[in-house]
């Protein structure tokens, strides 16, 4: 052995033979059970952080302890490697994105490669391949088959930083969740997946994700957004027109005193009359450049315009205003609502602006009906039914029915369940990404792509210039195309998907990455799906991870695949979060740009006082730390140590040097602890087989106990808990605790006892050595090597523990005098009921409740508590 642990010497070494002998390829052993561990692949904007390691590690942990648990481990990687960074990177840098996305790929792949991951690298995908986006192709058209796909003209979020369409949910509280710039309406032609097909199975299937966090699945609930309801149609007057809208609270139509349409609803333009259409205009163009969160925000002010129109209650009879206001979106229901000021709040706050009618129609169960002046809020809670004609005594769930049912006979509407999610929208005004397969054809119209033309690739060159055109339109060899169909002149679609449509079935490509035919072979995924184990960032909760799931369903129905849901357990880790500085000059600045002034930091520039947060590591914020500077420094091995005993993975890990510092000590603490008894590693490996305990000294025979102990423990946090900072700190109270063989001596050949302290040192060194191969895996390769042990570490069975050794001598037991908590005593386990009544009856802190009374009953519950009855 080395005479200083050096992790630069040790971990080339040890990555060099685990690639030369192919260590991590999956499917060398099918008869046994297979674990798919997968991570949410990286997008390869830049270099790596050890923001990004964290997710990594946690995966490579769990994907080598299984391994060592004799399964057959699929574990691939691979870059999401389409997107917009790119492209506006190519903008700003005057470079081609794909040259920009293969060089950030090569860096990133080595970077994951120094970390020690233990990737099978021959299943790697890039999704910016021909090879790959292909079957994006391949898969939109058999949706296009399917009548999953269609071609749509619709109000659609128009980012106007990115200069690009978004689904919905990529809008947070009105911005682009990317670059963080308003989101504003805007309609375009598109083509959408029918994922509201979908929407009763995905909401369904929420109730089998046993193994995902109840935040994730939650979140997706709320998204899918199930509500039965009613439909309901308005006529408008004086014209064959009518409005749509979708009520809950069908039992308060009667109330209903005004309707309210989305600025952007279609039927504005139309039924706006002549003297009011200035208004509207200005009230639409506003609106227009308003954000959506701040028009739907509870405390904001709601104001609207009266279109000059009126539509007729079918129920009141009466006809009724048609406004517009801020607070209706056209993307959610049908863009439109029945107003009942009395009974909704926010219409109740609009009508006493604009001096609306308010009608009471529901009052409170056992009260009369108040008038509509005496309010000061709208009744907004279940009741009973009062000015609304042949309904008036009706409860209201039983309205609602009976109101639902009058609308379907009528033909006016009906029961109908309604969703907050929405088609998803996937074409993008953009340049790197895949070009959707479909031709314009004036004589065949719309034609899509035929297989064997497959895949429609992208032109090597295109005018990026960011305005919001496509710009494919511009490259005249891409559009200019001939029919499939009549041979004649058509024009290809120029907009690209969607980058969520690559992310959303890449976990399947990883099982069949080069086949030609199809995505993937049928009985690979029928071998390893679903994934067993995916870990990523809740962040994806409604994005990535509903996708991920439709396209499951998707694939299902395509006969690719024979499972529902594609992942069996969610780990979502937490951030790395480290201290960022920001000046009101400057904006983000590194480290590297800040000077200490006392309490305060400035910047090195203007000498401003920063703002100092501790926040997620990013490039943006620079405030990442480097895998290479950690490499450098301290070795992959500590970097992936620190990751996963600085906190558990679901929560935040703040960055901390120290922390970093500590893990490199406890590494070089085994290492010294291997050196000092390095001289006896060939002795201790001709001392095999269990430790005959009744040999040892009572020093050793706890010692004994502790190791079987940290064994159980270290897999008990590692397959149950995911508590792998728990499991490391066991790891490090069992390396202090082999000081007990420093004092070891040799003995003779015929010293019983020191032959079996020796040999439980063997076996306390090789578990230690197996228990860290996990975490810390070049680290353990060559403690296992110096050990002078067989093959390689991470292939032999990870250490087991006897559960007799693992049962303590003592148990504490809760004395209660009359009921109430008066001590915690340690007794031994085997000790006589007359011995645990002497030990508790003599402890002072009983004794002070009990001397001088008598003891008129004492209760001995084994194992568990005493309770004495004066």
């Amino acid at each position: 052995m080395l005479e200083k642990y050096h992790p630069k010497l040790i971990e080339p070494k040890w990555q060099k033979v685990w690639e030369a002998e192919g260590l991590h390829r999956a499917g060398a052993h099918p008869e046994r059970p297979k674990l798919y561990v997968l991570e949410m692949f990286p997008y390869p904007s830049g270099n790596m952080h050890m923001g990004h390691a964290r997710v990594y590690v946690i995966g490579d942990l769990l994907a080598r302890y299984w391994r060592m648990h004799g399964r057959d481990v699929f574990h691939p990687m691979g870059f999401d490697a389409f997107g917009l960074p790119a492209e506006n990177a190519a903008i700003r840098e005057k470079i081609h994105p794909r040259q920009r996305t293969l060089k950030n790929i090569e860096t990133f792949r080595g970077q994951l490669k120094r970390l020690g991951l233990s990737y099978d690298w021959e299943r790697e995908i890039i999704t910016c391949e021909p090879e790959y986006y292909r079957f994006n192709q391949w898969l939109f058209l058999k949706m296009y088959e399917k009548g999953l796909v269609y071609r749509r003209r619709s109000l659609a979020n128009w980012c106007t930083g990115c200069l690009t369409i978004l689904a919905n949910e990529q809008v947070v509280e009105g911005r682009c969740e990317r670059c963080q710039s308003p989101v504003v309406p805007r309609e375009i032609p598109d083509w959408a997946l029918r994922i509201t097909r979908y929407a009763d199975e995905l909401l369904k299937g929420l109730d089998t994700l046993t193994a995902w966090p109840e935040r994730v699945v939650t979140m997706q609930r709320n998204w899918i957004g199930r509500s039965e309801g009613c439909e309901l149609t308005f006529p408008l007057c004086g014209g064959g027109e009518a409005i749509r809208v979708f009520t809950t609270r069908a039992d308060t139509v009667f109330g209903a005193t005004y309707m309210v349409l989305a600025p952007e609803h279609p039927l504005v333009a139309r039924i706006t009359t002549p003297a009011q259409r200035g208004a509207v205009q200005e009230f639409v163009q506003r609106m227009a450049r308003t954000e959506r969160a701040v028009r739907t925000d509870e405390k904001a002010t709601k104001e609207g315009v009266f279109t000059g129109a009126m539509a007729h209650n079918p129920f009141s009879g009466e006809d009724i205003p048609v406004w517009i206001a801020n607070f209706v979106l056209a993307e959610y229901g049908t863009g439109a609502v029945m107003s009942v000021p009395a009974h909704d709040q926010r219409d109740f706050e609009f009508a006493k602006k604009y001096r609306l009618p308010i009608r009471v129609v529901i009052a409170p169960v056992g009260r009369p009906a108040g008038s509509a002046t005496e309010l000061t809020q709208a009744f907004v809670e279940d009741g009973v039914l009062h000015n609304s004609g042949p309904h008036d005594g009706k409860g209201s769930a039983q309205a609602r029915r009976d109101i639902a049912a009058e609308a379907r006979s009528r033909g006016q509407g009906g029961p109908t369940v309604n969703y907050h999610l929405r088609d998803w929208g996937i074409s993008r005004q953009r340049y790197w990404g895949t070009p959707i397969p479909m031709l314009e054809c004036e004589r065949c119209g719309t034609v899509p792509v035929p297989y064997e033309q497959l895949p429609v690739r992208l032109p090597p060159e295109a005018p990026i210039t960011g305005t919001g055109e496509s710009p494919l339109s511009k490259v005249a060899e891409f559009v200019h195309t001939t029919c499939p169909s009549c041979g004649g002149p058509a024009r290809r679609d120029t907009d690209t998907m969607d980058t969520f449509f690559d992310s959303s079935w890449y976990f399947a490509r990883y099982l069949d990455p080069r086949n030609e035919r199809l995505p993937f072979d049928r009985a690979a995924a029928d071998r390893y799906l679903p994934v067993d184990i995916y870990i990523g960032g809740p962040e994806h909760a409604v994005m990535h991870l509903l996708y991920f799931r439709f396209f499951t369903r998707v694939m299902r129905d395509l006969g690719l695949v024979g499972i529902e849901e594609p992942v069996a357990r969610l780990v979502t880790q937490g951030m790395v979060v480290r201290s960022s500085y920001r000046c009101p000059s400057h904006g983000y600045r590194a480290e590297s740009g800040v000077v200490q002034d006392g309490e305060k930091v400035r910047c090195s520039e203007c000498r401003a006082a920063l703002e100092v947060r501790l926040e997620k590591m990013s490039k943006s914020k620079h405030n990442g730390v480097s895998p290479e500077a950690m490499f450098e420094q301290y070795g992959a091995d500590t970097a992936r140590l620190f990751c996963l005993f600085a906190a558990p993975p679901e929560k935040d890990i703040e960055w901390s040097d120290a922390g970093v510092a500590g893990c490199f000590g406890f590494l070089r603490r085994v290492w010294a602890l291997l050196l000092r008894h390095q001289e006896r590693f060939d002795v201790l490996r001709t001392l095999d087989g269990p430790v005959d305990e009744a040999r040892l000294s009572p020093e050793l025979k706890a010692f004994h106990r502790l190791l079987h102990h940290t064994i159980e423990r270290v897999r008990r946090d590692i397959e149950r808990e995911f508590q792998f900072n728990t499991a490391i700190a066991a790891l490090m109270e069992l390396c202090n605790a082999c000081k007990v063989f420093d004092a070891l001596t040799a003995g003779g050949p015929d010293d019983a006892a020191a032959r079996e302290a020796l040999r439980l040192l063997g076996f306390a060194l090789r578990s230690l050595a197996l228990m860290l191969a996990p975490f810390a895996p070049h680290f353990a390769e060559e403690a296992w090597e110096a050990l002078g042990m067989p093959g390689r570490a991470c292939q032999q069975p990870f250490p087991s523990f006897d559960p007799k050794l693992t049962v303590q001598d003592v148990v504490t037991l809760v004395v209660q005098v009359n009921g109430k908590v008066r001590a915690n005593l340690e007794v031994p386990r085997a000790a006589p009921r007359e011995e645990i009544e002497r030990i508790a009856l003599s402890d002072e802190r009983v004794r002070k409740w009990t001397e001088g009374k008598a003891i008129r009953r004492l209760v001995v519950v084994p194992g568990r508590l005493i309770n004495i009855v004066l």
